[in-house]
């Protein structure tokens, strides 16, 4: 393996982590945050969280987890080709959606609403709550004590206001400075990731059609790339080889624009990767491509009628259980009894973000159904 780039992040510029442990033996610092990451509750539990589809609507639709794993093999293998770090990256990737609630977007979108006057509630700050203090693993600490590297690639978005409550991890929000090139990476894989695999799950759904896709310029190109090489083949070899060609291009782009964007800055050092712009990024020709395909998703995968059903009843599902447990607190597992005793409304958030979809189903169905609340609607 090639030695890392000048301007990777290695354990000599990490700013470590917050609670002073023993350096680990037999493997790296990044090592170690990917292998707490692995282990953690919220890890295992994105095996029964939506990606688009409900859990239980199919085998082999994506979720949380396959998710994370396709985005942290993306991220590693563009790292690699990059000379960049590839443990921080495959980190950062696994641990980019541990945040998110049960039911995708829609159970987001519905607990924030739901904590509109409470602080609200956004994914990103989740996974970093989990991963700084909601997972209870070790005796010394609260969460897992990853590196500050780790935790700051985590942190993809952030408001002013929460990054000065957040202090360290969120001061490039307030300063413009950026994060290092493998969170950059790990950002874009996960779009890289998502676009390609709704396309896939979106077509074995039969919510869309091949004819369809015709109309998006990449699929299309790709697909006609296909049929040249492999005259007459149909069904989900056809369409795998498709997609793999989609994601292939995207990422060869992605790699060769941000190698031109590193050298056209100057980048020499992680701290010149501070004061630069973003340098992972797409080309100009390939981004009007990205949007299309973007924009096709949206309109006819995840605005279609059988998707918003579900996505309907996903957001009964969040707001019932929200207004159930702020009404009667003692309707919680006693832990986060003792947690609401401090700050009710995050407390509960914290609760409901953390189920998995069968888990929130389930827990609707005791608490309205069972007759144990009387104010759920749906």
């Amino acid at each position: 393996m090639e030695p890392l780039a000048a301007y990777a992040v290695t354990e000599a510029v990490s700013r470590g982590r917050h609670h002073a442990e023993p350096a680990p033996q037999g493997r790296g610092e990044f090592q170690r945050d990917r292998d707490r990451i692995i282990h953690s509750t919220a890890f295992r539990r994105l095996e029964y969280k939506t990606q688009v589809f409900i859990n239980h609507e199919g085998d082999l639709f994506r979720t949380r987890l396959t998710h994370s794993l396709e985005v942290a093999q993306l991220s590693r293998s563009m790292a690699r080709a990059l000379r960049l770090n590839e443990d921080l990256a495959e980190a950062v990737a696994l641990a980019h959606d541990l945040g998110h609630t049960p039911f995708g977007h829609a159970g987001q979108d519905t607990l924030n609403a739901c904590m509109k006057d409470h602080g609200g509630f956004e994914h990103n700050l989740q996974s970093l709550r989990i991963v700084d203090s909601l997972e209870e693993r070790y005796a010394a600490f609260d969460g897992l004590n990853l590196t500050f590297e780790t935790r700051e690639g985590i942190l993809k978005h952030c408001s002013p206001g929460n990054a000065h409550a957040l202090g360290d991890v969120g001061q490039r929000f307030l300063d413009g400075t950026q994060p290092s090139i493998e969170a950059q990476l790990v950002n874009l894989a996960d779009e890289i990731a998502y676009n390609n695999h709704d396309v896939d799950d979106g077509l074995r759904a039969k919510l869309i059609t091949l004819a369809q896709l015709d109309e998006v310029t990449i699929f299309a190109r790709c697909r006609r790339e296909v049929e040249a090489q492999w005259p007459g083949l149909q069904g989900r070899r056809f369409v795998h080889e498709t997609v793999r060609r989609m994601i292939n291009a995207m990422s060869l782009d992605l790699i060769a624009n941000t190698r031109a964007n590193i050298a056209a800055a100057g980048v020499e050092t992680f701290a010149d990767v501070r004061r630069a712009p973003v340098l992972a990024a797409y080309s100009e020709a390939m981004r009007p491509q990205l949007r299309e395909l973007k924009t096709f998703l949206f309109g006819n995968l995840y605005r279609h009628e059988q998707v918003l059903r579900t996505i309907d009843k996903a957001r009964r599902i969040v707001a019932d259980l929200f207004t159930a447990y702020m009404a009667d607190p003692a309707l919680l597992p006693g832990q986060h009894q003792a947690r609401a005793e401090g700050d009710k409304a995050r407390a509960i958030a914290d609760y409901i973000a953390g189920m998995t979809d069968r888990y929130a189903v389930k827990e609707h169905e005791r608490l309205c159904n069972g007759g144990e609340f009387t104010g759920c609607y749906y």
